[in-house]
């Protein structure tokens, strides 16, 4: 298992077979990128929400069961109900993941190119 940065993605599962995420590596950058998609909702204008604007409406990717997540460690009450509430069923969230049209839309598309290359 790698080493995780100050951001990591965090998976919880109730499958009783091997874990069954490998990210090949770091995952902040996906973190980064999901939390500013679900920030489009509030104006966000950064660089990852246009380009999770215009994988939603160009190429119709449904991106909502990956914006269902909340931080491992909370600090209320709150944010502790929140939490135990995210727990979503399987199916939608996997096909949502495996959706490889998600890379190949940004690897084929010059402007989402440009808009997520900082990050690499």
């Amino acid at each position: 298992m790698q080493e995780s940065s100050p951001t990591a993605l965090i998976i919880e599962t109730t499958t009783t077979e091997e874990y069954p995420i490998d990210f090949l590596g770091d995952a902040a950058d996906l973190v980064y990128f999901l939390s500013f998609t679900h920030a489009e909702r509030h104006g966000s204008d950064h660089p990852f929400t246009r380009a999770a604007g215009i994988i939603k409406r160009r190429f119709w990717l449904n991106l909502s069961p990956l914006l269902t997540f909340g931080d491992a460690r909370p600090e209320s009450p709150p944010e502790e109900r929140t939490l135990e509430s995210l727990c979503q069923e399987a199916a939608p969230l996997s096909e949502c993941a495996w959706q490889v049209q998600v890379a190949e839309a940004i690897e084929g598309n010059r402007e989402l190119s440009d808009m997520v290359a900082w990050a690499a």
